[in-house]
């Protein structure tokens, strides 16, 4: 998945001729804290919500500032982990894609990014998740696979994080099916430390369901 699928067709981008107050306007609007400035293609930066509290006078042109922006972006070919990093250590609202000649096409929001994310890892999918624990040295993905399988299910989604006390890996393993209890057991018999174990059954009950349609209802959503 690439930065160029991404893209919203709906946020707009600034000119150096539009106010503080036309860009606050467009940002509540959207529901985002950035917007990228842009003239004939040529992404100048990025504006926050803040930066435009910070102006003397929010109602003239943002060119007549002398504004210090940021300049965060994403070429379109670089894949959504790539954009995923610059958005969670900037904390940014919209990701700025540029194109190989480093002309601006648009932007990534962060709801849209958390959305196509989400699918990556198959979180609406119902499925079990293990968490299991090994040192470097033992992780073989085609292991993990294999003990998966011949407990009839499937590995939909896996990411590895390592611990920098201990430097042990936990893996973490997304299924194809609820009960996992038959690939929590292939697991142990062959000594893996299973640390966590999620259902992926909703635990909402019926009364916080309901109630729960009633606000959507009453909110007209």
């Amino acid at each position: 998945m690439l930065a160029k699928d991404l893209i919203s067709d709906i946020i707009p981008s600034l000119k150096t001729s539009d106010t503080g107050v036309n860009a606050l306007a467009w940002m509540e609007a959207f529901r985002v804290s950035h917007l990228p400035i842009v003239n004939n293609k040529v992404f100048l930066g990025l504006i926050s919500d803040a930066d435009i509290y910070d102006l003397n006078s929010a109602d003239e042109p943002l060119g007549n500032h002398r504004l210090s922006l940021i300049k965060p972006y994403v070429f379109a070919h670089q894949h959504i982990y790539d954009v995923v990093e610059i958005a969670s250590r900037l904390k940014l609202t919209v990701v700025p894609v540029l194109s190989p000649d480093q002309d601006y096409i648009g932007v990534i929001t962060q709801n849209d990014l958390l959305l196509r994310f989400s699918e990556l890892i198959a979180a609406p999918t119902p499925g079990g998740i293990i968490e299991i624990e090994l040192g470097p040295r033992d992780y073989a993905l085609s292991e993990i696979a294999r003990i998966v399988e011949d407990a009839d299910a499937k590995v939909l989604s896996l990411y590895a994080s390592q611990s920098k006390a201990t430097e042990q890996l936990k893996i973490t393993i997304k299924l194809n099916r609820v009960d996992a209890g038959g690939v929590i057991n292939a697991f142990e018999r062959y000594g893996y430390k299973v640390n966590a174990v999620y259902s992926g059954e909703s635990q909402v009950d019926d009364t916080t369901r309901r109630n729960y349609e009633s606000l959507m209802k009453y909110l007209g959503v």
